[in-house]
């Protein structure tokens, strides 16, 4: 039966979104500057990493290096990143949802989803990651644009009678998608941050759409009636 179902309402690129990517991008730009010696800080890179990088082992009692380390790290992680492939694939995500999360919201709505998505990715990843390596990266923030995205999708679905199918199957393929890159960067992808960012955006959907939240559709005499699959 065909999938009828009406595109998210999108917002994109409005200042809170291009500000918020462009303080990401920042950090790059001097690290980048750095290293092509346009700077003269080559360790720039390791040093920010070291002082702001999430760090399981200062959640297991190794010294921080200055004040409120511990605590600032769940949110300062997502503005680094490895390097411009890695901070680029962020960015064209979060340029590609964002709208998606201030139509539904606002801008405002956007930052305090896009930080608890990186505070949520850093829990998942201080509950299942590895003791020695630090994380970096913007992921968990994204993949909580992408967990309210799917939420609200499942709102517009229930709300209309359209198939869930096609929902289960791009979260399906959202985890193979995460197996395959796994396996391809050999161990070296924070999927943990990735679950715990998607859980930190569903729920933040969840807790500021009404109840009856979703789109609204033809008339339900030329909508064909559904089962929810």
């Amino acid at each position: 039966m065909r999938d009828w179902l009406p595109p998210s309402p999108t917002r994109p690129n409005t200042p809170a979104v291009l500000w918020m990517v462009g303080l990401i991008c920042l950090p790059e730009l001097l690290f980048q500057m750095a290293e092509s010696r346009m700077i003269g800080l080559p360790g720039l890179r390791n040093w920010a990493i070291v002082h702001f990088g999430f760090w399981n082992a200062l959640l297991a009692g190794a010294q921080p290096l200055y004040p409120l380390q511990r605590e600032l790290m769940f949110v300062s992680y997502a503005f680094l990143h490895g390097g411009l492939l890695h901070l680029a694939g962020n960015m064209v995500v979060t340029l590609a949802l964002a709208g998606i999360v201030v139509a539904r919201s606002s801008d405002r709505g956007f930052v305090v989803l896009y930080l608890a998505s990186a505070a949520g990715g850093a829990i998942g990843y201080a509950a299942l990651g590895p003791g020695g390596a630090p994380m970096v990266g913007a992921s968990g923030a994204v993949f909580g644009l992408v967990g309210a995205w799917k939420y609200w999708e499942w709102l517009d679905r229930r709300a209309l009678g359209a198939p869930m199918q096609p929902l289960w199957m791009s979260l399906v393929g959202l985890a193979l998608l995460n197996l395959v890159l796994w396996y391809l960067l050999g161990g070296l992808l924070a999927w943990q941050a990735h679950l715990g960012g998607f859980v930190a955006g569903a729920l933040w959907a969840a807790l500021v759409s009404p109840a009856d939240a979703g789109a609204s559709g033809p008339p339900p005499s030329r909508m064909p009636r559904r089962e929810h699959r």
